[in-house]
């Protein structure tokens, strides 16, 4: 257990625990140990080679062997990545040169021939039933011999692993961080909250856990160790139960609640009756999910304890025996009657909600006294709205410039899932949107801790801000959804990585190549395996024991200004389904070589876990002076049942990415801009000296060589950077 939590804590930190054991001259293994992660592109923090070295050996190896584990999953590198074609990217045929020989080899195969050549009279042929085709035809080591090592270039990713402060201390603060999230936290670290709350129920806690979810699994680990759950809206019960059943905390879909235990009926029943008895108006809250509480009911039987009168009247509200009515449903009435000032006095007791509803609001406001009145109460409100949704109000109105007329707007889900509509809203005021958004920023001000010498890389301005955790996949090098990063090499090579779970499963990696207007240029797959632009390494159709897929492109060859990489499920488990899968991409110069999955190199790994059957990690775009960016996107496609394929998407895409080229996100640029307003020092990083004193760092890594004391904010913790 405290190896797996110190894994945690190098994975969401870069952060070793500072390791304990007996004291020795561990100098020459902490040399190898730093000269073995150098290999998958890690180094040790000078700190951290000066502890390893003042320990004895054996608690040296020891400790290297668990963090090149941890490091080397972190990048993709736990895996073999084999490909089709032995040399890729060298010798890669053409499309139909290949298919030919796949066909001829067929036809010489007294088992397949008679069956091809029934195809082939038919006049359609499956690529599936030739027996050379998608299954790998050498061993992994095969591979290998075949290819030069990597030369080491000055571009090569070097991420760099800090000393950490003793293990309990590094746990707490973690559990600490992510239980305390002001934002979402997402699926993958939600599982890992889970496991540092149970460690953590006894110890330090966060003075308050705003996101629900998060106090759902935070709950959930204190009842196992037998302390009391947080709970103080009726929802909280519910999301309770629905962990305890293995269900959808977020209550998104249904869950089948089982026979509870006795003392867990008891612990939601009483608090139950305690949150409605403190404040008899949360029964309003229950309608929204009032058939999920007629199913819970089914298994908590409230009749057999009438000592908690109150927790009964949940129930009842929820079979409709008793009227509690939804805050929602009375600010509806208020607005089918044409009070829209009443709607937004009642909404400012709830501000939240208030903030939310603000551009129907104004868009339905009948006239100037209306929309008065609806300022007023915003900016009335302001100070008790939570940083993320006063962050999130001013993203939305600051892409609300244009209104409607031919604008297509973007949606997304909370799982990533995207489409794409026509925006028929009228537009609002720009007098009442440059007001709110005056409103909005002096708010955020007002809430920006003092900061004291402020630290930048320059790449990290462009990083969007993280107002949700669901905004970005887990892995590494991962930036969140609409964050724009330079891309800087010769050759871009996107790979990906599956093994299936219970199914064969046959996954696809694309390559669109879109020109400035978004119409296609050409594409790179399985059914194009070379173009002017670059090569694929080859079809795998299963991967029972992991396969992986590559495209390599010439970044001075490409004609089109977008490159959209993406993954298909053709067939099989979808990406929440296989038993494994991620995507990435390295960035390499032409004369290093080295093999096709070089974890030196690789600039970003991310998993692939999300709805639909089209994923769309991220789009590369080459600005009017030719240098490249990556624009994040986290996007997942409906696509089709089967059969997905870039040929069948490639309109659809272009059309989503349009509409998300036309949007801006608030950025770490915009909170640095209101600090300077502030009159905080700010100073733009060489990447190269650090100052001797104490600073606020914000950049894409920590520096090595910062001075006690200061503040570090990288992608791994940006959320804490949202002012409280």
């Amino acid at each position: 257990m405290v190896h797996a939590l110190e894994h945690l804590v190098v994975r969401h930190t870069r952060r070793l625990p500072s390791p304990a054991g007996p004291a020795g001259d561990g100098a020459v293994a902490a040399r190898r140990f730093d000269a073995a992660l150098m290999t998958a592109g890690f180094k040790l923090s000078g700190d951290l080679v000066e502890r390893l070295s003042g320990l004895a050996g054996p608690t040296v190896v020891e400790t290297a062997v668990r963090t090149l584990a941890t490091v080397r999953e972190l990048v993709g590198d736990h895996v073999r990545h084999n490909v089709y074609f032995v040399d890729f990217p060298d010798n890669v045929p053409d499309t139909l040169d290949f298919w030919r020989a796949c066909v001829a080899e067929a036809l010489a195969d007294d088992g397949t021939r008679a069956r091809t050549v029934e195809q082939l009279s038919a006049g359609v042929l499956d690529l599936l039933t030739l027996p050379s085709y998608g299954r790998y035809r050498h061993t992994y080591e095969e591979m290998l011999s075949v290819h030069d090592e990597l030369i080491a270039a000055a571009g090569d990713r070097l991420t760099v692993l800090h000393l950490g402060a003793d293990a309990d201390t590094e746990v707490t603060a973690l559990y600490l961080a992510l239980a305390g999230s002001s934002t979402p936290l997402g699926e993958e670290h939600l599982r890992d909250l889970a496991v540092l709350a149970e460690h953590c129920a006894d110890g330090p806690q966060p003075e308050t856990i705003t996101v629900r979810e998060s106090r759902a699994v935070v709950n959930h680990a204190r009842l196992r160790v037998g302390a009391t759950p947080l709970l103080d809206t009726v929802t909280d019960v519910l999301r309770l139960a629905c962990v305890l059943a293995d269900g959808d905390v977020t209550l998104r879909e249904p869950t089948r609640f089982r026979a509870l235990s006795r003392p867990h009926r008891r612990v939601l029943l009483a608090g139950l009756d305690a949150v409605v008895a403190a404040s008899p108006a949360k029964l309003s809250d229950v309608s929204a999910h009032a058939e999920a509480w007629k199913r819970l009911g089914e298994r908590l039987h409230p009749h057999e304890y009438p000592h908690w009168p109150y927790a009964a009247e949940v129930f009842a509200v929820a079979r409709g025996e008793r009227k509690a009515p939804s805050f929602d449903s009375r600010v509806e009435e208020l607005l089918e009657r044409g009070e829209v000032a009443g709607a937004a006095e009642l909404l400012a007791a709830a501000p939240g909600r208030l903030f939310r509803a603000l551009d129907r609001l104004l868009r339905i406001a009948a006239e100037g006294k209306q929309r008065e009145a609806v300022l007023a109460a915003v900016e009335r409100a302001a100070p008790e709205v939570s940083s993320r949704v006063v962050l999130s109000v001013r993203e939305h109105l600051q892409n609300r410039a244009g209104g409607s007329g031919g604008v297509r707007r973007v949606f997304v889900n909370r799982e990533g899932k995207a489409w794409v509509a026509d925006d028929t809203r009228p537009p609002l005021e720009d007098s009442d949107r440059e007001r709110l958004i005056a409103v909005l920023d002096a708010e955020t001000r007002r809430r920006l801790p003092s900061s004291g010498h402020l630290l930048i890389d320059p790449d990290v301005l462009a990083v969007a801000l993280p107002l949700s955790g669901r905004a970005a996949s887990a892995g590494l090098g991962v930036l969140p959804r609409g964050s724009v990063s330079p891309v800087e090499g010769e050759l871009l090579r996107f790979f990906t990585y599956w093994r299936e779970a219970r199914h064969t499963t046959d996954l696809d990696l694309s390559a669109l190549v879109l020109d400035a207007d978004y119409s296609t240029v050409t594409w790179l797959s399985y059914t194009a395996l070379t173009d002017v632009e670059g090569r694929h390494s080859g079809d795998i159709t299963e991967a029972p024991d992991g396969a992986s897929e590559f495209i390599d492109l010439r970044l001075g060859a490409v004609r089109g200004t977008f490159i959209v990489p993406q993954v298909h499920v053709f067939s099989g488990e979808g990406f929440d389904q296989v038993a494994e899968g991620f995507f990435g991409f390295m960035l390499r110069e032409s004369e290093q070589r080295g093999r096709p999955f070089e974890p030196r190199t690789v600039r970003m790994k991310s998993d692939l876990r999300g709805p639909g059957r089209v994923a769309l990690p991220l789009a590369f775009r080459r600005d009017d002076e030719g240098r490249w960016h990556a624009h994040w996107l986290h996007l997942y496609l409906r696509g089709t049942p089967s059969a997905n394929q870039v040929e069948g998407h490639r309109v659809s895409i272009a059309v989503l990415l349009r509409g998300l080229m036309g949007r801006t996100s608030l950025t770490v640029g915009h909170l640095v801009a209101l600090m300077e307003e502030s009159g905080v020092r700010t100073t733009l990083w060489d990447g190269r000296t650090v100052p001797d004193a104490p600073v606020t760092y914000i950049g894409l890594e920590r520096p090595d060589g910062l001075a006690p004391g200061s503040r570090v904010f990288t992608p791994e913790n940006l959320r804490d950077l949202l002012p409280a």
